[in-house]
């Protein structure tokens, strides 16, 4: 459930009218819903209610602070890839003893930030990586806590850019190794072993791919301590799915009922990865149509958000709902809805069945919480969105539209060209 929907003929977040936000702000601007944010997290949360968890929310979703922080508040912890993402999570109050930290690219220097920060743990990708750790740490004379990600070659049935769990993609250890790798891991002298992680891919809609891995993961559990090798932990990723066009996926609950049997008897507390089931259906983009014109065969409809601002129709054919943000009552027709970025694959739908538009007005894309703002670029030095908070009847700037100036700052001419 979220909070945008029709009052009469106008589209409201909350309390709030979209082109209200409009007209103060300008286009286009990302839009979230605070309570929406809010309720998705305390759904989830409370779907396992009486196991000892920490939701770690994946900050690659969205790391606006303002997003984070409303995580923060409710109790939630925060899954990051980089420092950057690190030094989000911390700024926007998210303890460090709730951070989980991976990725397979860690340099030395977020590896060195993240132990100097008191992470909760690494997720290790490589025999290579945990080495490089185990060396930062003892020079720093600390101890690493860590988690061996493995790869339980279980097919999570979704886009292949965002499967992650299968022999062929980057991530992890094979679970066929897992054992000899913590093994070895556990003669390194500043190395902790607390924890297993796995993550199979994202956008998942079905449950039986992670109750698969997750049966796999807890039976290495199982193997380990017979090792000697206490294992606290049992990071079980992200990656649940949100309804763009058709989907089913699983609920919360649905989700917590069907893991709840497979950890049983692990005794070891849960870490949860979820980011675009919590943001995903809580954020829109608000874009304004430029131009209408028609080819002879096809019906375009120019907007002024473009896919350096929204990348996923572009990258993945991902579907978004677009809506109106004034029913009009007027005809409709098949366009295709496209930004002005100088490449043809700069779309945000095809052959959509929509509203005829007029110029100057409003379209909001849905869904657009996730993997949105995190995604955008300057690319043809176009300036990145505004992005916007709604709470209750108010709305809040969370951070401003980028100056042309700001396409500039950093750089230098070199004295030659002077």
């Amino acid at each position: 459930m979220d909070y945008f929907g029709y009052s009469g003929d106008r589209l409201f977040c909350e309390g709030v009218a979209v082109e209200d936000i409009a007209r103060e702000v300008g286009t286009p601007f990302y839009l979230y819903s605070h309570k929406t944010l809010e309720r998705h997290f305390r759904v989830f949360d409370e779907a396992f209610d009486g196991v000892p968890h920490i939701v770690c929310f994946a900050m690659k979703a969205n790391s606006n602070l303002a997003v984070v922080k409303t995580f923060a508040v409710q109790g939630g912890g925060a899954d990051v890839v980089s420092g950057g993402e690190l030094y989000r999570a911390m700024r926007a109050g998210v303890p460090p003893e709730k951070i989980v930290y991976a990725g397979v690219g860690k340099t030395a220097s977020e590896i060195e930030y993240a132990l100097k920060s008191g992470i909760l743990m690494f997720n290790i990708e490589s025999a290579e990586e945990l080495a490089e750790i185990d060396r930062i740490a003892g020079r720093l004379g600390v101890k690493a806590p860590i988690a061996i990600r493995i790869n339980p070659d279980v097919d999570p049935k979704t886009h292949p850019y965002i499967s992650t769990g299968l022999k062929k993609n980057k991530f992890g250890v094979a679970i066929e190794e897992a054992e000899d790798e913590y093994l070895a891991a556990s003669r390194l002298a500043n190395i902790e072993i607390i924890g297993i992680h796995q993550h199979i891919g994202s956008q998942l809609t079905e449950v039986s791919p992670f109750v698969d891995s997750l049966k796999k993961t807890a039976g290495l559990v199982k193997r380990l301590r017979a090792e000697g090798i206490n294992i606290r932990y049992i990071d079980a990723g992200g990656g649940l799915g949100i309804r763009y066009l058709d989907e089913s996926p699983p609920d919360p609950g649905e989700f917590a009922r069907a893991l709840a049997p497979v950890f049983e008897g692990t005794d070891c507390a849960l870490v949860f990865e979820p980011g675009r089931v919590l943001v995903g259906n809580a954020g829109c983009l608000v874009t304004k149509v430029l131009y209408r014109k028609s080819s002879g065969t096809k019906n375009f409809v120019i907007v002024d958000a473009g896919m350096n601002d929204l990348m996923r129709p572009s990258l993945y054919g991902a579907h978004h709902e677009i809506r109106p943000v004034i029913r009009s009552g007027g005809g409709e027709f098949v366009a295709d809805v496209v930004g002005p970025i100088c490449e043809t694959g700069d779309f945000l739908a095809k052959d959509r069945k929509i509203a005829i538009p007029g110029r100057g007005d409003l379209l909001a894309v849905m869904s657009a919480g996730a993997y949105g703002y995190t995604m955008s670029s300057n690319y043809n030095s176009r300036t990145r969105p505004a992005e916007v908070m709604v709470h209750e009847d108010g709305f809040h700037v969370v951070r401003r539209r980028e100056e042309i100036e700001d396409l500039v700052r950093g750089e230098e001419l070199p004295g030659f060209l002077a």
